[in-house]
């Protein structure tokens, strides 16, 4: 107030408050830097001394006499601490309570403040984008954005997704899949900080099971159930030498397409996801690749007399170098497409990942330049890339009920 209507003052006003706080404490004299919450809790401590002083209470009394009684201040609750005079007005006291977490004895202390030093909420989500592939014509390929909290799990990404693309959560297959082909699949159990920092998450959808009497369907459940471990062969095996385990089951497959080799090799077309008999030879496991890309091919491949148009390697398992032979009579029955089926991960449906390797000629001849898959951003993606772009920012409220927090010691 006295800067303000003052007009006999003249100075700028940050040096009239220099000088005017430089008379009352030499600690702050001169030009050097000083803590600021030091100096706020000084200039309280003065208002409070000169606010009580120049009370018409106060003034009543007169000047306390030498040696005379003082009244001090209980805390509330009877206890005693804390300094106070008599022209003090009372503190709060914060309550530390302590519990024995065996002995359930609890001890309460009572500590006088002036400020609080306050803890200011961190963000608990982070902006995350899935690209869904979905069994739907209109919106095969959608990406997606998530505000996905940063102590989670995948299991809750997973039900985040189900929710985005109206599918049940046990139908989706999270994985991450970089511009190279397929990294690894996501287990329910993995924290969801790690999710998406190798490469972008898909969401795939498995297409619905054939009813019987469709080509190619047996009235068998969606995926190969897991095998168990001791049976496992050798990598070395062919399938042949498995025929009698479950030639008959049916299988969840993702596939991507690369050309190229080294470091020029790069994904191209969109993943696909198929559900085909283990029995299946070379060719009908062939064709049926050709028939998901038909969209993307730039003319006709002749069913006959094809031959082996690229090359079918495990992706993403315990052995990425694992080539399916054209040879095989029965290439999806290969033992090392159980391993695959172990390490899928838990919580979708058992699947195997595959990258299907095709050469820069075979590629330029029948896809031309096609790059990667055509995805339409759903207006999530921008809403959550801003939302957390943004500063973030807590009320009060929120800082006390941090402050307040029950923590274990």
């Amino acid at each position: 107030w006295v800067l303000r209507k003052n007009p006999f003052i003249s100075a700028h006003p940050a040096r009239v408050l220099q000088n005017i706080v430089s008379k009352h404490s030499s600690q702050f004299r001169g030009n050097a830097q000083h803590d600021a919450l030091e100096f706020l809790l000084w200039l309280l401590d003065r208002m409070h001394e000169d606010l009580g002083a120049a009370s018409p209470a106060q003034r009543s009394r007169g000047p306390p006499q030498v040696g005379g009684p003082r009244r001090v201040l209980q805390p509330q609750g009877g206890h005693s601490g804390g300094r106070a005079r008599s022209d003090d007005a009372p503190h709060p006291f914060p309550r530390s309570s302590l519990t024995c977490p065996h002995c359930l004895k609890q001890s309460n202390t009572f500590d006088p403040f002036l400020c609080i030093s306050l803890p200011i909420p961190l963000r608990q989500t982070r902006a995350l984008n899935v690209t869904l592939v979905l069994q739907c014509e209109r919106w095969r390929f959608v990406r997606v954005g998530l505000a996905v909290p940063l102590l989670g799990t995948v299991a809750d990404l997973r039900e985040m997704v189900a929710r985005e693309g109206r599918i049940p959560p046990e139908q989706v297959i999270l994985a991450e899949v970089s511009p190279r082909g397929f990294l690894r699949s996501l287990s329910d159990a993995e924290a969801l900080a790690a999710a998406g920092q190798a490469g972008p998450v898909y969401a795939f959808q498995p297409p619905p099971a054939r009813r019987a009497g469709c080509p190619r369907s047996l009235p068998t459940s969606p995926a190969v159930p897991r095998p168990e471990g001791p049976r496992l062969l050798p990598s070395t095996a062919r399938s042949s030498d498995c025929l009698h385990r479950a030639p008959g089951g049916r299988i969840l497959l993702l596939l991507c397409n690369t050309a190229g080799t080294g470091p020029q090799l790069a994904r191209f077309g969109p993943p696909l996801v198929l559900r085909e008999e283990r029995g299946i030879s070379w060719e009908q496991l062939q064709q049926s690749i050709l028939a998901q890309l038909r969209g993307v091919l730039r003319g006709e491949v002749q069913p006959q007399g094809t031959g082996a148009l690229f090359r079918i390697r495990l992706a993403g398992g315990a052995a990425p170098c694992t080539y399916l032979s054209p040879q095989d009579p029965r290439p999806l029955c290969h033992p090392a497409i159980d391993r695959a089926l172990q390490l899928s991960g838990a919580g979708g449906p058992p699947h195997v990942k595959l990258t299907v390797e095709w050469d820069m000629s075979t590629k330029e001849r029948l896809f031309g330049s096609l790059q990667e898959e055509v995805v339409q951003d759903a207006e999530s993606v921008r809403r959550q890339q801003q939302a957390h772009g943004q500063q973030h920012s807590c009320t009060l409220d929120e800082c006390f009920q941090l402050y307040t927090k029950e923590e274990q010691v």
